[in-house]
């Protein structure tokens, strides 16, 4: 029987209840999110997030490490683990004369994974692939016509819902398959108002609705170079996606403004097109050094050629890209019954040339990350809230281009609880 149940259920239903206000609150505001699918969530879980977001070489029995599915083989065989995250952003988007911030929350995943048979473990999770939220406005004057002023407006994403399968092949060595549902919608509305009364406006809703598979394989190895020193190697391959899209296309012509307004004439097209788009391969490698499970160090490299993204036959300004992570972790006693031993103290960096191209500039990301573990004794030694703090910047102001400042604050709940648990009679 399950350990627990009624306080196992009440803390699923929180984190469902707390990912569900973060939904409803979820509106970003990122220029640079109209290109391509939006921008693409490389992050991992609520606990490699705080060194950086390294995945690949990290395998822990006691959270779920979805970036490389090899990790599971590491799952206990009586326990069952549960994992969920949300963040609140907040950003300040900057060019050379305008200022804007923006402050929004958004869940990050959430995941379970479970033992099936001594060698096989499963996982199964929704996590975010992409988000888009930007709203851009340009005025240009015209002679002959006066002014007119163009409205940009864009949101939607793409999800994740991964069912993922991981064997142990022998001692150290594992292996491991995400096979991921990808489904969401891209919402883009544009507006040209004209300031005269002698043209009609424009208002433009070109939707898009996607679904398709996506495949993830991983590959673990961990070894012992001394007595309590462990060194981790893992790699990551994700296939080319041919993603199924299908196109929604409404025009509005109108008078005054658009809030406001009296149609005078309407073009819908229902289904006008239906095509693909290709989300390009990537592939990643990772190290990792852990002493006495006390000191953790890991370092990844992630390489993605962006350069072949298709969208329904076309391209866009999207380049190849190589982002690195390197991140800490020190616990000073993970065994102590005192609780301040127990917890996990957390830093990293990382850093992206970009997948963006903007006047032949790569828009590139840089971020450095704090977190801290703290163990819940109310379940087990093994479930913690887990704090992260981020800060990042995305763009440059250079050439007239948009950057932004973002601190990211998220909120983890890791929950380890036995499985199965025989019953005793006295």
């Amino acid at each position: 029987m399950l350990q627990n149940k009624h306080n196992l259920i009440l803390i699923l239903l929180s984190v469902i209840l707390l990912c569900q206000i973060s939904k409803a609150q979820n509106d970003i505001s990122i220029p640079y999110s109209s290109l391509g699918v939006g921008i693409v969530n490389k992050a991992s879980n609520g606990i490699l997030n705080g060194m950086g977001g390294t995945s690949y070489a990290m395998q822990n029995p006691y959270y779920i490490n979805f970036r490389n599915p090899a990790s599971y083989a590491s799952f206990d065989s009586l326990s069952f683990v549960a994992d969920a995250a949300a963040s609140i952003y907040s950003s300040n988007l900057q060019s050379n004369d305008i200022r804007q911030k923006n402050t929004y929350a958004r869940p990050d995943y959430i995941a379970i994974g479970l033992p099936v048979t001594r060698h096989w473990r499963t996982s199964v999770g929704v996590v975010p692939f992409s988000t888009v939220g930007y709203s851009v406005t340009n005025k240009k004057s015209f002679e002959d016509i006066g002014d007119v002023t163009y409205n940009y407006s864009g949101n939607g994403g793409i999800h994740q819902l991964y069912w993922g399968n991981a064997f142990r092949i022998c001692k150290g060595l594992s292996i491991g398959l995400n096979a991921s549902y990808m489904f969401g919608s891209l919402y883009n509305y544009s507006n040209t108002e004209f300031e005269g009364s002698h043209f009609y406006n424009t208002h433009i809703d070109d939707s898009y609705f996607l679904d398709g598979i996506y495949l993830t394989g991983g590959l673990q190895y961990f070894f012992n170079i001394k007595t309590n020193h462990r060194i981790g190697i893992g790699a990551v391959y994700s296939n080319t996606a041919y993603i199924w899209a299908k196109e929604k296309l409404l025009v509005n012509y109108y008078e005054g403004t658009y809030n406001t307004y009296t149609t005078y004439d309407t073009a819908y097209y229902d289904n006008a097109t239906h095509g693909n788009v290709h989300i390009p391969q990537s592939v990643g490698a990772g190290l990792s050094y852990t002493y006495k499970d006390k000191l953790t160090i890991a370092a990844d490299v992630t390489w993605q050629n962006w350069n072949k993204y298709n969208f329904m036959g076309h391209g866009d300004s999207l380049t190849d890209a190589i982002s690195a992570s390197l991140g800490a972790q020190f616990i000073p006693d993970p065994l102590s019954p005192k609780f301040f031993k127990r917890m996990a103290f957390r830093i990293g960096a990382k850093y992206s040339t970009g997948d963006f191209i903007i006047l032949n500039k790569p828009i590139s990301e840089f971020g450095v990350s704090l977190g801290v573990g703290i163990p819940l004794t109310t379940f087990n030694t093994h479930s913690n809230i887990n704090i992260l703090f981020e800060y990042g910047k995305l763009g440059t102001l250079a050439d007239d281009l948009i950057k932004q400042n973002y601190f990211r604050f998220t909120l983890n709940f890791t929950l380890q609880e036995k499985w199965y648990q025989r019953m005793k009679l006295d």
